[in-house]
């Protein structure tokens, strides 16, 4: 019988066969923490362990995106105990301005197929964009990975997406991740991996949107074959789509069919077509995040926005996804594209997509974002409103101050 990717991994890294519904203990490859809760894994490891130096320094990775730079003087001093820490402990440490910690570990080549990424950030599941088991873990559990070098997991149940066609004009992975939300909702995939299949084509930027999102269904893990990837990432010759894996469920996705998705405050799931939500008034648009953060968002941004200003009123925030992103677009001209089209440039990171600083949002505001989530609060005042879109929406949007269809431009 074949295997699922997240039974071939985790039966690697077990040293033993191992089937849907069994526990693991392994070794993560990678152990992933930022400056939002680093402190806290570090008085955890401390006071309730009582350990004084971590298990493996080479496992682990810090990253700097969360409020960078610091916004508060506790948010100053807090990252000056982790950067001591980092020091003292010999664990790599990327600043602030590097990027968002997913996407840094994919640029770097630090994830890599067939391994397992554990991070302190729900998100982590971005990692199987590579061909990763990658999984967010709470803090508790991310410093006793500190503390031993291993962690405990129940191999999950795969949910397999079978994906034919191509993206029609204006649409992209960011819609097709909406619609499977819609279709799915927030709980479709508990405890569960999402491989999606029928993607060799798709660039990786395209891939970590779809990954990222997993976690917004519920999902342990989201999984892409490693077919098609860039050949810095070494594929083990063990890894491969298997012929009669067992898979809890199956849904097929059409792309021809797919229009510009639009999520409607405030849950992630509540997805309808973008004609659905149009005429809706925008106070912010925000371009970013570790789900629409990269060069090709920018670029997709750009190519509507060139030439023309961004409605009055509106404030169009553009946060690349890291250091590499911003070099990239400063080269080939979109960066210039998007200044002159009003947008306000902030430091590659988070941002404003938690809400606490670079744009958090006022009572009753109204913002069109590209980020993964969408929950009341999650962005500033709880009165306020998120909307979640593609780039090539975020950009239509910001032109009009209303949400907007991109093919109606």
């Amino acid at each position: 019988m074949g295997r699922t990717l997240s039974e071939q991994i985790l039966s690697q890294a077990a040293g033993r066969a191992v089937q849907a519904g069994d526990f693991v203990v392994v070794a993560p490859h990678v152990v992933m923490s930022h400056d939002s809760l680093t402190p806290s894994i570090i008085q955890i490891l401390r006071s309730e362990l009582g350990k004084e130096r971590v298990h493996n320094p080479q496992q682990l990775v810090f990253v700097f995106d969360h409020v960078v730079p610091a916004a508060t003087v506790g948010t100053a001093n807090a990252q000056k105990t982790v950067r001591r820490f980092a020091a003292e402990q010999g664990i790599r440490l990327f600043e602030g301005g590097c990027g968002i910690c997913h996407q840094v570990l994919v640029e770097e080549g630090i994830a890599q197929p067939g391994q397992i990424v554990i991070g302190a950030d729900s998100h982590s599941t971005s990692y199987g964009a590579v061909g990763a088991f990658g999984t967010g873990m709470g803090s508790t559990d991310v410093a006793l990975a500190w503390a031993t070098g291993r962690t405990w997991l129940r191999v999950p149940e795969t949910l397999r997406v079978d994906i034919t066609g191509r993206f029609p004009p204006f649409t992209d992975a960011k819609d097709l991740a909406l619609k499977l939300g819609r279709l799915l909702t927030i709980s479709g995939a508990n405890y569960m991996t999402i491989e999606y299949h029928g993607l060799e084509w798709l660039e990786l930027g395209g891939r970590q949107t779809l990954a990222s999102m997993a976690v917004e269904l519920g999902a342990k893990a989201g999984i892409v074959p490693p077919d098609g990837l860039p050949r810095q990432y070494a594929v083990p010759h063990w890894l491969k789509v298997e012929e009669g894996a067992r898979y809890a469920r199956r849904l097929e996705v059409d792309l021809a069919d797919l229009q510009p998705q639009v999520a409607l405050p405030h849950a992630v799931d509540r997805v309808v077509d973008v004609d659905a939500a149009a005429g809706t008034k925008v106070d912010v648009v925000f371009l970013g995040t570790c789900t629409n953060g990269r060069l090709s968002d920018l670029q997709t941004a750009a190519a509507l926005l060139r030439g023309r200003r961004v409605a009055a009123g509106v404030r169009l925030i553009v946060t690349p996804a890291s250091s590499r992103v911003l070099a990239q677009a400063a080269a080939d001209g979109t960066l210039q594209t998007l200044l002159e089209a009003g947008a306000a440039l902030t430091t590659p990171g988070c941002g404003m997509c938690m809400g606490r600083h670079q744009g958090t949002l006022g009572e009753g505001e109204v913002c069109l974002s590209t980020a993964n989530r969408n929950f009341r609060g999650r962005m500033g005042d709880p009165t306020s409103h998120i909307y979640l879109a593609s780039p090539a929406v975020a950009a239509a949007s910001a032109l009009t101050g209303v949400i907007t269809d991109p093919r109606s431009l």
